[in-house]
């Protein structure tokens, strides 16, 4: 079975992107470690001025998992928290095109990441799957067509509780949500933690360690009436 991830075009952009993320590493932990030497921010919201042109780009397994999790569950509407400059968003559009067509709605709070991730997608033949939705995902992710299949949350981690409670109404029994990066600050994660991994609130959860961390749950839409009332 052939991927639209072997494409030349999609392929090329890829490897160029993730090289460029991997280029820019060196530099960005000098960043961090003038700002907070000898500690490490206790949340990405603390060194947002330092990240607004940071790729952060998932590692190149963690887009191989996520396209697979999009192939396997035939998912046709995928909802993204955290664009910056489009390669996780590539990944799940490429599954996408796979699967026979969908939709990646994807939210990006930088207006230049936006607009470099939508190039992107370009290069790669995949912007026709893809609706870049610009700003506050609070706002941006509250009109949503259908039931989701899968949501992704990689932007600010303090705002993946938030983000989830407004998409869990779209959210299908059986639907997945992935959790990046869940081990760089944990402490602001652990309600969302906590949520998740609550059987009786409607998910079941499991950590995986690759790159930073995932926190993969599926939705199964049997709430308790103990979480119900909380």
């Amino acid at each position: 079975m052939t991927s639209t991830l072997d494409a030349p075009a999609v392929r090329d952009e890829l490897t160029r992107l993730l090289d460029a993320a991997d280029a820019q590493e060196p530099e960005l932990h000098a960043r961090l470690a003038a700002r907070f030497p000898g500690s490490f921010p206790t949340s990405d919201e603390e060194a947002a001025d330092l990240l607004t042109d940071a790729y952060i780009a998932v590692p190149r397994e963690v887009g191989e998992l996520l396209a697979m999790l999009v192939r396997a569950t035939g998912a046709r509407t995928v909802v993204e928290f955290g664009t910056s400059f489009g390669i996780s968003t590539i990944y799940l559009a490429a599954a996408l095109r796979d699967n026979g067509g969908g939709r990646v709605i994807t939210t990006e709070i930088e207006t230049a990441k936006a607009d470099a991730a939508l190039a992107s997608l370009r290069r790669s033949g995949l912007d026709d799957l893809v609706d870049v939705r610009v700003g506050d995902a609070l706002a941006t992710l509250r009109d949503l067509p259908g039931t989701v299949d899968l949501l992704l949350l990689d932007g600010w981690s303090a705002l993946y509780l938030p983000v989830l409670e407004i998409v869990e109404p779209a959210l299908r029994p059986g639907a997945l949500v992935v959790a990046d990066d869940t081990s760089l600050f944990p402490d602001v994660l652990t309600s969302y933690l906590a949520r998740v991994r609550d059987l009786g609130s409607g998910y079941r959860s499991v950590d995986i360690p690759l790159g930073d961390r995932l926190e993969l749950s599926m939705r199964t839409g049997q709430v308790s009436a103990a979480s119900t009332a909380r």
